[in-house]
């Protein structure tokens, strides 16, 4: 018995697991593809540096000029094509900090081995956001909630099929595991033996509510607050009729707001390093696939069915 309780605690834990992992990644991806890059050197991994912002809440940006001369021996495993390139790196940050609490010591690196010693002088620091912090933490939030409210879904539907409780006899306890496994298993006919006597058994319905329909409801509020959280747009109200175009504003205006900490961190990032190199580089939210149908759309068509255009 000890083994099927052990062996139905890690299926679960492996359910648990993979439900968090995939809500996790979901978001993950959803974060590090908002953003577009426009005017980016070759040489800067778009997808790196998103990456880099998003686990580590900083990159730095800066020109390697002495790659091949000063840091050949040291940096033999890097390709040759990176001398005198731009490069956007993970950072570790140190030093005095600058009247506007800015490290002026930041040592760029990579995971072949690379590192580069920096500083004010000479790199640029993107943030990922006007706290100067990872989004780690509140994607693994999200997801945590999310992968919950699965599990309750899961739990709560299997209940419908199998709201009872058996009550029997010890020596019976076998035979009863084999046909609730024949139940679970959707078999039409379910035999027993002629030893098996059902005066000796009990079943106690335990009639769950089905409440499946309100957790999905209650985990699609919380997606959406990701998705507001990301800046992404969504129809954070459950509502079955279409929104008038007012109540489409204001839900958006949550969604708008949020943009502007971790883009403004970007293009603030994009203005410093311009001027330090003279480059033309830009960061903006890609286009929208909400705001292009509100764009299409001339019309506004009311509750009642009727252009109120």
């Amino acid at each position: 018995m000890s083994r099927v309780k052990n062996r139905q605690f890690w299926e679960s834990a492996k359910y648990n697991n993979e439900s968090f992992m995939l809500y996790y990644q979901r978001l993950v991806e959803l974060s590090i593809s908002m953003f577009e890059w426009k005017n980016l050197p070759d040489t800067v991994d778009e997808r790196f540096l998103e990456l880099a912002l998003f686990s580590d809440g900083m990159a730095v940006f800066f020109k390697d000029k002495f790659l091949k001369d000063s840091n050949k021996e040291r940096n033999s495993t890097l390709n040759s094509e990176y001398e005198g390139s731009y490069l956007a790196l993970r950072t570790m940050i140190g030093g005095h900090l600058n009247v506007y609490n800015i490290p002026n010591e930041r040592r760029a690196y990579a995971a072949n081995g690379y590192n580069f010693p920096l500083d004010e002088t000479n790199s640029v620091i993107i943030f990922n956001n006007m706290l100067h912090t990872n989004s780690v933490l509140l994607t693994e939030y999200y997801a945590k909630r999310l992968w919950d409210y699965d599990r309750i879904i899961d739990v709560n539907v299997k209940a419908q099929k199998t709201p009872i409780l058996i009550q029997c006899d010890e020596t019976e306890r076998l035979t009863m595991i084999n046909l609730y496994k024949k139940y679970d298993g959707n078999e039409p006919y379910i035999y027993g033996t002629k030893s098996l006597d059902p005066k000796n058994l009990s079943v106690l319905k335990t009639d769950a509510p089905f409440i499946a329909d309100k957790i999905h409801n209650l985990k699609q509020l919380i997606w959406n607050e990701a998705l507001t959280y990301l800046g992404i747009s969504n129809t954070n109200v459950n509502k079955k009729e279409r929104l008038l175009s007012s109540e489409s504003a204001a839900n958006n205006g949550a969604t708008i707001a949020s943009r502007y900490s971790r883009l403004n961190a970007r293009q603030q990032a994009c203005e410093q390093i311009n001027k330090m190199f003279g480059l033309d580089i830009w960061c903006d939210y890609r286009e929208d696939y909400q705001i292009i149908v509100d764009e299409m759309t001339e019309e506004v068509v009311g509750e009642d069915g009727e252009d109120n255009g």
